[in-house]
């Protein structure tokens, strides 16, 4: 497998020699200055390549090439921003990127409500508190009908806890949840908010489903005649938020899109920590059931309250078994390499989010994309795919899930 990391180019303070020194050789980028439903012009991807590769890395993965929101809601004229959808594809493998991560949840990449929650050894996270998300839903942005999103025990607490709040409270819940805006553009206050949801108002999960279908419909052919894997990023976090709907949260709704456009070229990324914040999801199960469609990894791990918070963990501390997925995904890897009539490089992989430790701490990385964190879940990492190889090689096998 292809040891990856992300980069956010100019807007990363984490430089490529830094990277190059983790061991890491693919690097996860995007254009992300470029507005959403523009085309990604040709020198432009060149120069970001040109970039990375003046650091002996490569450009393993784009993520994300976004898809608009209007493709998401089906609204208006969509010819003109698929065109240019398909041709950043074809820019994109004109230089050799060929594997394309993106995401089709409304408006919303990602969302935590404390970006540096304190960890038991000094380090901060990032975090998912029910009960924060309750508060700001149900009495920041007055969102109607949000009370029947929560248990009744989070709906009091949630009300307890906004009768604390001060003004610098509220700008900071709200700043961490605009973190999860993609993109370097777009963060609204409270009533641009509220302005954005109501475009979203009457579209339930069919109907996304359907707009959904259409994306593929549209950009799988062109994928198929460019050599391009496409993957979807499933919800993060996997369930209806913002009175938005999701379609990406388990394994009923991959199995879905797998068999919407069924084509090597319509593949999964395997995100492990967002799949994981799902109790219902059994994640190197997911993983086994889906392998051969699997164009891309995160690695990450999270550990989950009983009432519907997750905070994220040591890559190999929280809920999900990391040693039997990474079996699992060394087995498809293995069986990529014997069966490839090309060279392949393998599965890319990055490990996804970290702590923030020791010098990560007033650095002002990327919200979840510290270095020293992120070099450690590479490190663990790096020595489970190690061990599993080996072991493997002498005949030790491992507990896989039953239908791999």
């Amino acid at each position: 497998m292809l040891e990856s990391w992300r980069w956010y180019g100019d807007l990363d303070d984490i430089s490529l020699q830094e990277i190059r020194q983790t061991g890491a050789k693919g690097i996860v980028t995007a254009l992300h200055e470029v507005p959403y439903g523009h085309v990604w012009d040709r020198e432009l991807i060149a120069k970001r390549r040109r970039t990375i590769e003046a650091s002996d890395l490569v450009w393993s993965v784009c993520e994300s090439l976004p898809v608009h929101e209007d493709i998401k809601r089906g609204s208006g004229n969509l010819n003109g921003l698929f065109e240019n959808y398909r041709q950043s594809m074809a820019n994109l493998a004109s230089e050799g990127v060929k594997t394309i991560c993106y995401n089709f949840m409304p408006l919303l990449d990602w969302t935590r409500t404390d970006l540096t929650a304190p960890v038991s050894n000094g380090g901060t996270c990032l975090r998912f508190s029910a009960t924060r998300m309750a508060a700001f839903e149900i009495h920041m942005l007055g969102r109607e009908k949000a009370e029947a999103d929560y248990p009744a025990d989070v709906v009091e607490k949630a009300a307890q806890y906004y009768s604390r709040m001060t003004t610098d409270d509220q700008k900071q819940l709200l700043d961490a949840i605009m973190s999860g805006l993609p993109g370097a553009f777009d963060r609204y206050d409270i009533q641009g908010l509220k302005q954005v949801l109501r475009t979203y108002e009457g579209i339930e999960q069919d109907e996304l489903r359907a707009n959904y279908a259409r994306f593929l419909n549209e950009v799988i052919p062109a994928a198929e005649e460019l050599g391009i894997s496409m993957c979807v990023h499933p919800d993060d976090p996997p369930r209806d938020i913002l009175g938005l709907p999701r379609i990406v949260s388990n394994m009923e709704d991959i199995a879905w899109i797998m068999n919407a456009y069924d084509s090597p070229a319509n593949g999964l990324t395997l995100c492990a920590g967002s799949l994981g914040a799902n109790p219902a999801n059994d994640v190197p199960a997911i993983a086994a059931r889906f392998a051969v469609r699997i164009h891309f990894a995160h690695l990450r791990n999270v550990r989950k309250d009983a009432d519907g918070s997750f905070e994220e963990a040591a890559h190999l501390e929280g809920d999900t078994d990391m040693v039997s997925l990474i079996s699992v995904l060394i087995k498809e890897n293995t069986r990529r390499l014997k069966n490839a009539k090309t060279e392949i490089i393998g599965i890319p992989f990055r490990p996804d989010h970290g702590h923030e430790l020791l010098s990560d701490i007033g650095r002002c990385s990327i919200p979840g994309y510290p270095l020293i964190g992120r070099m450690r879940g590479l490190a663990e990492i790096r020595g489970v795919v190690h061990a599993v190889e080996s072991l493997s090689g002498n005949g030790v096998s491992f507990d896989l899930p039953n239908d791999f």
